[in-house]
């Protein structure tokens, strides 16, 4: 959306892209200089709860079933947001986008089985909470009343003071119907340059960039944010390979898909949240809300022309 309102200029020539990883390119122009490489989800569990955590889905279904009891659920994540909805689709072999990156594929088989799983955690195994936004998911994990929950890379320096030793960092599950990985969307963090910016001030903007992006300072990043470095050579510091929740952090990535950088996925966002939210309160089916989902879509895409 940035690029299409003509609010963010190139950043072609302002960093050596060979030595980070993958920015945002679109019609040939690099459009962001990363900071971290990451912002996908992952399984994160209180390892005084779950000394193990799960491979596949059904192994999470049994464990969160043996500790949910009263106020204390097996699993938590924040059923508001089709963010969590996506690393499902991907482990259930589906995608948003056709092949050419922009036609919606809601739809589809594989929506509909995503939607089952979801409302199954909740109306089948009775694991979930029956309504959780991201504070509630949240707050339950750091009172202890959430053996396991989907969060992002962002939250992993709050839940270390919060749990100390008890914390603990997995990649999602494999899918037990189709032996794939929950996929989680990724993406870098970007210092993007607003457009207009010229001269000595945009002299002072790549100073800056420069400065932040060096390899110790994203190593510090690293360190003390838990968010693990967009440049490469950073990544392989002593500080980083040895931390166990930077160790699992990476290796939860490896398992993800760059989220589509594209002004359709706009369209595709809203066209999902309020069917995700009406599968999840059991008033529509999956298959109805899978349909409705792909119709809203296509509106909105047209909205855009």
């Amino acid at each position: 959306p940035f690029t299409a309102a003509g609010l963010i200029q190139p950043v072609d020539g302002m960093y050596d892209a060979s030595k980070f990883v993958q920015s945002v390119v679109l019609d040939g122009k690099t459009w962001g200089v990363p900071i971290t490489s990451g912002n996908h989800l992952m399984l994160l569990y209180n390892k005084s709860m779950v000394p193990t955590p799960p491979d596949t889905t059904d192994e999470m279904i049994s464990i969160a079933q043996s500790l949910t009891q009263g106020d204390t659920y097996g699993l938590a994540y924040n059923d508001t947001e089709p963010f969590w909805l996506v690393p499902w689709l991907g482990g259930f072999g589906g995608s948003v986008f056709a092949e050419d990156g922009v036609t919606p594929t809601l739809n589809t088989p594989e929506m509909i089985s995503t939607l089952q799983f979801l409302a199954s955690l909740e109306f089948q195994y009775h694991i979930v909470p029956s309504e959780c936004d991201y504070a509630t998911m949240d707050t339950l994990f750091k009172e202890g009343n959430a053996a396991m929950i989907v969060n992002g890379d962002w939250s992993l320096a709050d839940y270390r003071a919060a749990l100390g030793e008890d914390f603990g960092v997995a990649p999602l599950p494999i899918v037990s119907a189709t032996g794939i990985h929950a996929m989680p969307y990724t993406a870098p963090k970007l210092f993007m340059v607003a457009a207009g910016v010229e001269g000595d001030t945009l002299s002072a903007v790549e100073m800056f960039i420069t400065f932040a992006v060096d390899e110790q300072n994203e190593i510090d990043i690293a360190n003390t944010l838990n968010r693990l470095p967009a440049r490469l050579s950073a990544q392989s510091a002593e500080s980083i390979t040895s931390d166990p929740i930077l160790v699992e952090s990476a290796k939860a990535l490896t398992y993800g898909t760059p989220m589509p950088a594209v002004v359709e996925m706009r369209a595709v966002w809203d066209a999902m949240k309020p069917e995700m939210s009406a599968v999840l309160s059991g008033s529509k089916t999956p298959q109805e809300a899978a349909a409705a989902m792909q119709s809203a879509a296509e509106a909105g895409i047209r909205a855009l022309e």
